[in-house]
């Protein structure tokens, strides 16, 4: 499955407030931003860590949804893209925090993005040997 991981540079919250931090760290990773104008994938995270801290590893779509009161294929919507960032997946029918945690599934993330530019180095190194070009 492709994996797109977006950063976005953006100016930390000035106060500790847990919701901002949530909204920022959403806002970062480019959860949030374009059509959702109503930071429903900010919402879906806050309420899966929520739920997750409430002792439950893996939760339902269905029970995000019911919990925010929308449709549940509009939480799928946004579920699909918090997965293909590499932020949660699934398993069998119930979602789960990378690494049990945001700083652990940040921390793959990491991984996940040094991987990719790796890839993209030694292609762009084959490139520039068959183009002629030289490394400065």
């Amino acid at each position: 499955m492709p994996q797109q991981i977006v950063l976005i540079k953006l100016e930390k919250p000035r106060e500790k407030k847990l919701d901002q931090d949530i909204h920022w760290l959403c806002n970062s990773f480019g959860l949030s931003s374009g059509r959702d104008t109503e930071n429903l994938a900010t919402k879906i995270v806050i309420d899966l860590l929520e739920q997750i801290s409430d002792n439950e590893e893996k939760v339902s779509s269905e029970k995000i949804a019911e919990s925010l009161e929308i449709n549940p294929s509009r939480v799928n919507h946004h579920v699909r893209n918090l997965i293909n960032s590499g932020l949660l997946y699934r398993e069998r029918r119930k979602l789960c925090l990378r690494g049990g945690s945001l700083k652990a599934a940040v921390q793959e993330m990491r991984k996940d993005s040094e991987r990719m530019f790796n890839e993209l180095e030694e292609i762009a190194e084959e490139i520039d040997r068959q183009m002629g070009l030289k490394n400065r």
